[in-house]
């Protein structure tokens, strides 16, 4: 698993908190310092919770669970989403669809819906409507793919959520909490990190701070899925030659009992 280092996070400019008159009191142990009216970040316990945060995501992914990325700002969508495709996972990067978590079925329903549209237009029902009612379809495919595209393949709930600024996904915050869904996210200095299972306390607006954290955790994540296909490749030539050797005593019997026969087929017959 890659390390992050205090180097790499300074050069991102992960200390960076906020004003000091926006700051969370919750967040006084991740403080080092006070600087021209802001708040610096210990990044010494940034790289230690980082590496935390990482290893129980390496565990999550290895046991074949989802993570559920979600980052609806404007600055970071590009960057979570090309990350949590690069370990396949989900995520959110437009407005959190209320009920998500808490109301997860009716979700399904929508991508399901989504799934429906889309066969309907492969099979050519769709060519016997009207021109205004295969474009109406055509935009709720559009909005719903915006959406919940991202998330088509989640077909049960994710096992964890990252977040990056827990202030503007307070919603999914609450959601994740009411279900007992793990939560791991960037938190900065005007946020409230009570709610958090995994704190990694670093700058949330710097896109390059929450590039190299992604970098890390999905890092690990990588890992733990490479592990789960290692272990299942082993677990599969175990049972395979487990079942060979259950199979060897009988063809010995086979063999002895042919070769018995055989050898009374050439034993004289007494007169």
């Amino acid at each position: 698993m890659s390390r992050i280092t205090f180097d790499t996070l300074l050069e991102a400019g992960a200390h960076f908190g906020h004003l000091k008159r926006k700051w969370n009191p919750a967040m006084a142990p991740y403080i080092f310092m006070e600087r021209n009216g802001i708040h610096i970040i210990d990044l010494h316990k940034t790289a230690a919770m980082t590496e935390t945060a990482a290893e129980a995501l390496k565990q999550i992914a290895k046991s074949g669970k989802k993570i559920l990325f979600v980052s609806t700002k404007k600055q970071l969508k590009e960057i979570v989403a090309e990350k949590a495709q690069s370990v396949g996972m989900p995520y959110v990067i437009e407005r959190w669809p209320g009920g998500m978590l808490t109301n997860f079925p009716t979700i399904r329903k929508a991508v399901k819906k989504m799934a429906t549209i889309d066969k309907l237009t492969a099979d050519g029902t769709y060519s016997n409507l009207s021109k205004r009612e295969v474009l109406q379809i055509s935009r709720q495919r559009a909005k719903l793919d915006k959406n919940l595209g991202s998330i088509a393949d989640l077909t049960r709930l994710p096992s964890a959520i990252f977040v990056v600024d827990v202030m503007k996904e307070h919603i999914a915050v609450h959601e994740a909490n009411r279900l007992g869904i793990p939560v791991f996210a960037i938190v900065d200095t005007n946020s409230n990190p009570n709610d958090i299972d995994f704190v990694i306390p670093a700058n949330d607006d710097a896109t390059k701070s929450v590039e190299v954290i992604l970098d890390a955790c999905c890092a690990a994540i990588a890992e733990g899925i490479e592990e789960r296909k290692v272990e299942k490749v082993d677990t599969e030539a175990a049972e395979g030659e487990e079942n060979e050797a259950k199979k060897a005593p009988r063809r010995r019997t086979t063999k002895a009992r042919a070769a018995k026969a055989e050898e009374a087929a050439e034993a004289p017959v007494a007169e």
